[in-house]
């Protein structure tokens, strides 16, 4: 048995856990990072996480400051625009379209698109060359004492840490959030999601384009040639048995409907490697801090993934909880960090589930007067310039 004396404990491995280790250590502190299942890094594995993630300009920003953006730029693609369609029917008919700008916000593109496993690759490389970090993949938490000045945890490889700050970044079924006593409130759709990869006959342009019609968005998001095709990463929202249904789905068949779905807009979709399947709900923690310990990323929300809300809304708590780490070095999980961490997120993280909770009844109805409603808002957001900008703007987080 090992005792690690360090700074922070992070319960989580995978893209939360694994950048605020990054970031932490860039920081100065010691940083304990455990998981019990060891990183997939391959696509074609089982357990690989083949959806992808338009990381916005402020994960971005973060990802420089630590030192992460070298490692993961070369595999990202700029997204210039964003296109929402919307349709009606089956097949799909388009009722209307409109195309925000990241022009409007700046120089800058709107985001950089990765495919998740090549993040928790290249981050997993990373790792290994930072000696603040100790990465225990294959290794979990198991206990938890809260003292005054510090917490003590049990692993399950029967190892130690001792820390001053705990991080519970293990997921919508956190055992770190559940240690100490923070309940969950979960919102159920009866939805699914499929995410995989196509190639495609017509470039996408740096467009990141959603389509509109009952179950959900089909989302499609630019991603870097392969093998000297054009690609992208497709997240197709449905309600859950038509989304199994698509799952089981032999391939020409999948690709016949898919055609049908995305209208055509890149011409023939063919699929690239497997499909994965995902269940779509509302999750929020009714605390964000219990003595010693934050709870961020999927431990605090797990959100539908639309507008990419959902891991760039965990970079914002790490932004935040890193940014007051900075300046509490001296007192670091004191109760005046905890409660300003608190403070910070929860409002944002409330309003910002209530929207996409909003968003996604309305966005899934194949109920005509809701489709109106979802054509009218659409035409609305975007036509008005300085809507449009501050839901642009909204998008991109607190920075």
């Amino acid at each position: 048995m090992q005792t690690h004396d360090v700074d922070i404990f992070i319960s989580g491995g995978g893209i939360a856990g694994q950048v605020a280790a990054s970031v932490f250590a860039a920081q100065g502190f010691s940083v304990v990072m455990v998981d019990p299942v060891p990183p997939v890094t391959q696509a074609d594995l089982d357990g690989s996480d083949l959806r992808s993630t338009a990381f916005l300009r402020p994960a971005r920003d973060l990802f420089q400051t630590c030192g992460l953006w070298p490692v993961l730029e070369p595999h990202a693609k700029p997204l210039d625009k964003l296109q929402v369609i919307d349709t009606a029917g089956w097949p799909p008919v388009e009722r209307d379209r409109r195309v925000f700008q990241a022009s409007d916000m700046g120089e800058e593109p709107f985001g950089w698109n990765l495919m998740n496993w090549v993040v928790r690759r290249e981050l997993w490389g990373y790792l290994q060359g930072q000696d603040r970090i100790t990465a225990l993949y294959g290794t979990g938490f198991k206990s938890i004492v809260q003292r005054t000045g510090e917490i003590i945890v049990g692993l399950t490889n029967g190892d130690r840490v001792r820390a001053r700050l705990g991080v519970a970044a293990d997921g919508k079924f956190s055992p770190l959030r559940e240690a100490v006593g923070i309940d969950v409130s979960t919102m159920r759709y009866g939805q699914k999601s499929l995410a995989f990869t196509v190639t495609h006959d017509a470039p996408h342009d740096n467009i990141s384009t959603e389509i509109y019609n009952t179950g959900g968005p089909f989302t499609i998001v630019p991603l870097p040639d392969m093998d000297g095709r054009h690609a992208s990463a497709i997240v197709w929202m449905n309600l859950g048995p038509r989304a199994v249904e698509l799952m089981e789905m032999g391939v020409p068949d999948f690709e016949e409907v898919m055609h049908h779905r995305s209208v055509g807009l890149l011409g023939r979709m063919r699929l690239e490697g497997r499909r994965s399947i995902w269940p779509i709900i509302t999750q929020t923690a009714d605390q964000l801090v219990s003595g010693r310990v934050a709870v961020m990323a999927e431990a605090a929300h797990a959100l539908p993934p639309i507008g990419a809300q959902g891991l760039n809304t965990s970079l914002n708590d790490l932004i935040v909880l890193s940014d007051l780490a900075a300046k509490h070095a001296a007192d670091l999980g004191s109760p005046k960090m905890m409660q300003a961490y608190e403070k910070a997120r929860k409002p944002d993280i409330a309003a910002r589930a209530r929207v996409i909770d909003l968003f996604n009844r309305v966005a899934r109805s194949g109920e005509a007067p809701l489709q109106a409603i979802r054509l009218a808002g659409l035409k609305a957001v975007h036509d008005v310039a300085p809507v449009r900008k501050g839901v642009m703007r909204a998008g991109l987080g607190p920075r």
